[in-house]
Parts: C-alpha cells; sequence; structure tokens
C-alpha cells in the first residue's frame, strides 16, 4: 500500500538517460536515433525550466562517439536555468586514445566519483567505467585488470560479461561504504547513481552489481540507486533500496524520456515522461 500521497517534495531534481547524441544514421534495428537527442534533449531541458528544480542530472552515455560531440550537445544545457551534473557512460569514452583523460573535466566533473549534500540528501556519484577496457589510456593497468575480471566472467558464464560494461576497483567501493557510513552518522539519506545497473539481474549489469547492490541495500540511510545504460529501464527492490534503471533517450525516433524525482520523508515520486514510466516508491 502507498503511503497517502501529500505535502510538498523536500527535493526535486531532473533526469536524463543515454542521449547518446552522434550527427549519424539512425540504427533502424535497435531503434536509436543518435541525431534526434538533440530536439529531446532540448524538450527536456524546456520542461525542466519551468521547474523549481534542485538539479538536473544525466546519467551517462551524453554522446554515441566522437569527442567532438560534445561540443555540439553541452551548449544545451549551458542554456539552462538548473545546475547541470554528469557521469560518464561508456560512450562517452568512445573517442581517440589521446582524449580519454579529458572525458571527466569536459563534462564539468570534479572528480571521476564524488558526493554532495542537498537539504539532508546526500547524493553519491559513482564512476562505473574505472576498470574498463575503453575507459583507462592505452597501457594503463586497469585495462589490463579489465581483461582479468572479463575473462574470468566468462568463465563463469555470467551474463554481464561483455566488454561494453566494466566495474569499480575496491578503492571505490570501500569509499562508497565510508561515504553511507558518514551519511548515517549525519542522519542524512541518500541517494546513488551511476552508469551502469547493479540489480536485478541483467547482460548490462555492472560487473561488481552483486556486491555494490548488497552494500546498498544493507544500509538503512539508501533511498534508491538511479541509473542508465540498460535502455529498455528496469526496477527492482532489495532491502530498503529502490534500484531504478531509467530509459534511454535516443531510443525512439520521435518519442522521448525523462522524468523528474520528487524526494519526500516517506517515498520518492518518479515522473516520468514520454516513454520513461512514474513510479511511487514507498521508504
Amino acid at each position: 500500500m502507498l503511503p497517502e500521497q501529500s505535502g510538498s517534495p523536500l527535493l526535486r531534481f531532473g533526469v536524463v538517460a543515454d542521449p547518446q547524441y552522434a550527427p549519424i544514421a539512425s540504427n533502424i534495428q535497435l531503434d536509436r536515433h543518435y541525431a534526434n537527442s538533440l530536439a529531446k534533449l532540448q524538450q527536456a531541458l524546456s520542461h525542466f525550466d519551468g521547474l523549481d528544480l534542485s538539479f538536473v542530472v544525466t546519467l551517462g552515455d551524453l554522446i554515441d562517439r566522437d569527442f567532438d560531440n560534445f561540443d555540439r550537445i553541452l551548449p544545451l544545457y549551458e542554456g539552462s536555468r538548473h545546475e547541470c551534473l554528469f557521469l560518464p557512460g561508456n560512450h562517452d569514452f568512445a573517442v581517440v586514445p589521446e582524449l580519454l583523460g579529458e572525458v571527466h573535466a569536459r563534462l564539468g566533473m570534479p572528480a571521476p566519483y564524488y558526493d554532495f549534500v542537498r537539504d539532508r540528501w546526500r547524493f553519491i556519484l559513482l564512476d562505473g567505467n574505472e576498470i574498463s577496457l575503453f575507459a583507462p589510456p592505452p597501457g594503463d593497468a586497469r585495462r589490463a585488470e579489465a581483461a582479468d575480471r572479463l575473462a574470468a566472467l566468462e568463465q563463469a558464464g555470467a551474463i554481464n560479461a561483455k566488454p561494453w560494461n566494466a566495474g569499480m576497483s575496491a578503492a571505490q567501493i570501500g569509499w562508497l561504504g565510508e561515504r553511507l557510513l558518514l551519511a548515517e552518522q549525519a542522519g542524512e539519506k541518500v541517494v546513488v547513481m551511476g552508469h551502469y545497473p547493479l540489480y536485478p539481474q541483467t547482460d548490462h549489469n555492472l560487473w561488481d552489481a552483486e556486491q555494490v547492490a548488497a552494500l546498498l541495500s544493507a544500509s538503512p540511510v539508501v533511498a534508491a540507486y538511479l541509473c542508465g545504460h540498460n535502455h529498455v529501464g528496469n526496477y527492482g527492490f532489495l532491502g530498503a533500496c529502490h534500484f531504478v534503471n531509467f530509459k534511454g533517450m535516443v531510443d525512439g525516433e520521435t518519442e522521448s524520456a525523462f522524468a523528474v524525482v520528487e524526494l519526500y520523508a516517506d517515498r520518492v515520486e518518479i515522473i516520468g515522461f514520454g516513454r520513461e514510466e512514474s513510479r511511487s516508491l514507498a521508504l
């Protein structure tokens, strides 16, 4: 039974996942229309501008490929009246090798993973690309570690043993645990964001999905984990944590997908637009 729908939200923010912009032909088989994401994103940002939001966050894959495409899509966000936050996805690293180290800075990120607090809510942005075959520069030890981890997952028959997925370092997972403990001690509630799904199990999940999902679901302060990457969207509930996978904006020729998330003391309301679903999630 859902809580009574009353009162004003404590905090509200906008969510976009996987615009995956590129000025290239559509992939009809995958129903991905890369060039159309500019118009879809403009529609979303215009809607957000009519609301009082704490920020707008894009959950990865801003571009499909090529560093120059950041210059074509980021100016749309510059016109927003809201603070716009980003975390990269796997496609954001589909750039020439010498520019791999510039992606986080181009997205205006203070660090590859970080957190901040608004109105007694702590937001934690994770770097799911840390151990991968595509984000670290060539020759970086993390690429070798990624190859070893992918081979082990393939050997184990894991359905997420895909080269377009990735993982987190033990150091980052340890940092996440520390931030959750800090939030608990401060009496804060937490929303965690990443590019890769953690739960339920799918072929798009982070390589460390089970470990990270267990950490979040065991925390008494985590309300939700928000992600993209799996364009069809998904939802799961584990422990006391809601796992929400937002649909990809790039999918569909004309109909978009984006959302507004409202945080209440007793629930999370997700107001979906276009193909995105609306959800009322009790805390």
